[in-house]
């Protein structure tokens, strides 16, 4: 006589076999005294598929919820005639009050309406026909928001900088933690500005804060399930101010800007009309101001009403009214300080009109 195949076992299921007993011995003995006309006890009907587990793909990796969500696993499974489907929690019984199981032809559903951390652990779902049996297990993680860091402590100010620490929150949420969010805010607009996000460590350094204002730092725990619900907060404001500048004045030596006068523009010769007027210019630089005097053949012709002199920005002008044929002749502008003088000459012809 062949041997009959082994049963193949579904991925994500284990199939066990119980120890076989003989036929003989599993039917009952007749007791003395008793006929063949006895009725034989009524033996199990064959198995025509044996039991195997098909695990979702979802269900493989851990299963995550969060609190308050609702769990729904359903899982397929072969078996002919209908096998026996059963749910463990971490090796015990399903608390019935807040966990439900519909086991159908084809399917087993655990359900439960509002999930808590509590709920955690291995869920394991055996399947058995006779004296065969599969098992598939799924790893449930039921997760909540962290609760917030313990304390922050304003460490030190400096410049435009300020140096925080604080320690881990006692709650992380079930979970691993994605890092912390520190936020800063200002005492004259309260509004607050998020400075670092997912930071993995407990200490960091806030740049970049300006001279004047004053300010206050809180930081947020991070997970799966998003930001803490509160943050502690600085008890101590970070005052930027400016810092104090000194100057160093660095002697110098004054200069000195007395000079002797100069022409820097001479005078220049001119021919004129009897009885149109006539000017004639120079420009003189000196320090201090100098003293101008005009001369006319070398004799001084200051104090005449026929001559008018004036020196305005080292510009020097004498102006001739209506010359005569006497008016002619050398004139001489002198420029006097106490660094010394200095002159310059011109010829001026007077001609009777044409």
């Amino acid at each position: 006589m062949e041997a009959a195949p082994a049963p193949e076992v579904a991925s994500g299921s284990k199939l066990k076999v119980k120890e076989a007993v003989p036929a003989d011995a599993e039917r009952p003995q007749a007791p003395p005294g008793q006929g063949t006309g006895c009725p034989t006890p009524q033996l199990l009907p064959p198995i025509e598929e044996h039991p195997k587990i098909w695990l979702p793909r979802v269900l493989r990796q851990t299963y995550i919820r969060k609190v308050g969500d609702t769990v729904n696993l359903l899982i397929p499974f072969q078996g002919k005639p209908k096998p026996q489907a059963t749910w463990t929690h971490n090796g015990c019984a399903l608390d019935t009050s807040r966990v439900s199981v519909r086991n159908g032809e084809r399917d087993s559903i655990l359900f439960i309406r509002e999930a808590q951390r509590a709920d955690s652990g291995r869920y394991q779902l055996r399947v058995q026909l006779g004296g065969l049996e599969a098992t598939a297990t799924v790893d449930v993680l039921v997760i909540e928001k962290p609760g917030p860091p313990q304390s922050i402590r304003l460490v030190d100010v400096w410049g435009f900088n300020a140096t925080l620490e604080w320690t881990p929150p006692r709650d992380t949420g079930n979970t691993a933690l994605l890092g912390y969010t520190v936020q800063k805010a200002d005492t004259k607009s309260g509004l607050w500005f998020t400075v670092l996000e997912r930071y993995h460590r407990t200490s960091c350094i806030v740049s970049d804060l300006i001279v004047g204002n004053s300010y206050a730092f809180r930081v947020f725990a991070e997970n799966q399930c998003g930001l803490s619900e509160t943050a502690p907060i600085t008890a101590d404001l970070a005052h930027i101010q400016k810092a104090a500048t000194i100057y160093k004045t660095k002697g110098f030596a004054q200069r000195d800007f007395s000079e002797a006068p100069k022409f820097t523009q001479p005078l220049a010769d001119c021919t004129t009309v009897t009885g149109y007027d006539t000017q004639l210019f120079c420009c003189v630089r000196a320090s201090p101001r100098p003293k101008i005097i005009w001369l006319k053949n070398k004799m001084d012709i200051q104090g005449n009403p026929k001559y008018r002199a004036l020196t305005h920005l080292g510009i020097c002008s004498l102006e001739i009214r209506k010359p005569g044929p006497f008016d002619g002749g050398i004139y001489t502008c002198k420029a006097v300080n106490p660094l010394g003088e200095a002159s310059v000459d011109c010829r001026v012809d007077v001609k009777a009109p044409i």
